[in-house]
């Protein structure tokens, strides 16, 4: 064996994550209001890329169909070699169906095709002004604070305020230190407390607080029912929160019926009096993906609304071509042709990709959308794959950040996956969510004389066929935020007060 140094030419094959290919499979993972944000970005980008307008014609859409065994598993063939396999037919006509319409453009009666795959809203779509652009900004918290202290003080007076407000947080309470406000400001101590006061006459009623029992009494004096009687109820918080009545009645010094009607004055306060103002607006959740009843079956449509359809402007590109360019220039303009070209690719595997998925969930959990959560199945993501023919991990990309709409309510796609709980006759296992179901039934159907305890919901729940042990029903209704047997009694005593 020689050991003198030498050439040797070798042959291997690696699968290389290129960065189209990493982006590829993050597309899959976003949101369709993600991908508009992603495509916007592209399109400053790229000069070749171009966002389409719908014209008053029914849109482009197409069929989708259960995954036939010998077909290319549609997001892995992408990763393997960037292109898209064709689908076939969903078995429901919806031509004679009406369905559901996100935009001017898929209106007009019943829908001639089916299950839409590519965006065909977008920029300058008709769709009517969007009056939530219209809407003025809500006054927040400081902002009206501060409105309320130019006209109460002025001067030092109005500065130290302003400092005060600074330090309330949003559910309207003080979080500093009097004394380190003081030091910091080189005030005397009196004075930031005299501010402080003018400042908890301001409203929302309460504001200002240093702690609940404050916030309740300052609401309790503007409400002119802050008797000796109140200010030991309110003073005993801890007592109204353990149900204990029987020593709220010998601390204010008071009968059952008193003490019944102070506990509905003090419930009537608002313990977080700032969230009323201000705070980030509501994001409401846009779908992803729409499901209806349709004739023998399900229609499945993308909500083509938040997602617009791009194209290549190939005689741009043409005419950029055909003018004169320098080397370095012919290669930024290929660049942005393949650049181009991939992302319509992705976009278009992207959106074949997620009505796959969406059809086989709706196909394995029917019963769910014709008779309700009592009805789910258990089911993983596997089982998916294996009857798409995909991979595990794509699968679990496609429903992350997705949401299906359906005439039950907005699903988050992971919500049908649920792991499964054995029968008690040894019959068919059931959802977790089923049983997280029956169990907020039978806790909202309890008598406030008969609180349940987790003991009787297992006896309850084995004799609806539920096999659960007890600490499963405890595990779920912690989940569900309900509170103990002893809690759940505490809460009823003080509701019926």
């Amino acid at each position: 064996m020689s050991l003198a140094p030498r050439l040797d030419l070798r042959q291997s094959q690696s699968l290389v994550m290129t960065p189209q290919l990493q982006q590829a499979i993050r597309l899959l993972a976003l949101s369709n209001l993600e991908v508009e944000g992603f495509i916007a970005e592209e399109l400053e980008k790229n000069p070749l890329l171009e966002a389409t307008v719908p014209d008053d014609e029914a849109p482009v859409i197409e069929r989708e169909a259960p995954p036939e065994r010998d077909a290319p598993a549609a997001a892995d063939e992408l990763v393997l070699v960037g292109e898209g396999t064709g689908e076939a037919a969903l078995d429901v006509d919806l031509g004679a169906e009406s369905f559901h319409h996100d935009s001017p453009a898929d209106g007009g009666g019943g829908m001639d095709g089916a299950l839409g795959v590519s965006g065909v809203s977008g920029p300058g779509a008709e769709d009517g002004p969007d009056f939530d652009s219209f809407a003025a900004a809500d006054l927040n918290l400081a902002d009206h604070l501060l409105a309320q202290a130019g006209l109460a003080v002025d001067g030092a007076d109005l500065f130290i305020a302003a400092h005060l407000i600074d330090q309330i947080d949003e559910a309207g309470y003080l979080t500093a230190s009097l004394l380190d406000i003081a030091n910091r400001l080189g005030v005397p101590l009196a004075r930031v407390e005299a501010v402080l006061a003018v400042v908890q006459t301001f409203e929302p009623t309460g504001v200002g607080a240093r702690s609940l029992a404050e916030c309740l009494t300052l609401q309790a004096r503007e409400a002119d029912r802050y008797d000796p009687c109140m200010a030991r109820l309110i003073d005993n918080l801890d007592l109204v929160a353990r149900g204990d009545m029987a020593r709220l009645r010998r601390v204010c010094d008071v009968d059952d019926e008193d003490l019944a009607d102070m506990i509905r004055e003090l419930r009537g306060y608002d313990p977080k009096p700032g969230c009323r103002y201000g705070g980030e607006p509501t994001q409401s959740v846009v779908p992803d993906v729409y499901v209806a009843k349709a004739k023998g079956g399900w229609a499945v449509e993308l909500n083509n609304a938040t997602l617009p359809r791009v194209l290549v402007n190939r005689s741009y590109y043409q005419e950029l071509s055909g003018g004169p360019q320098d080397k370095s220039s012919k290669a930024w303009l290929s660049d942005c042709l393949a650049s181009a070209n991939w992302l319509v690719k992705a976009l278009d595997q992207r959106q074949r990709t997620i009505i796959r998925v969406a059809t086989e969930i709706v196909r394995q959990q029917e019963a769910f959308f014709l008779h309700g959560v009592a009805h789910l199945k258990p089911m993983t993501l596997r089982q998916i794959a294996d009857v798409i023919e995909m991979h595990e991990s794509t699968v679990s990309r496609v429903t992350s950040n997705k949401y299906l709409h359906c005439a039950r309510g907005l699903f988050e796609l992971k919500y049908f996956f649920t792991s499964a709980i054995q029968s008690a006759d040894g019959g068919e296992a059931v959802s977790a969510q089923a049983v997280k179901s029956a169990l907020r039934a039978l806790i909202a159907a309890e008598s406030p004389k008969a609180i349940l305890s987790d003991d009787t919901l297992v006896e309850m729940l084995n004799a609806k066929g539920f096999d659960i042990a007890r600490r499963t029903v405890a595990k779920y209704r912690e989940a569900m935020n309900i509170g103990s047997s002893v809690q759940r009694r505490r809460q009823k005593a003080l509701e019926g007060s």
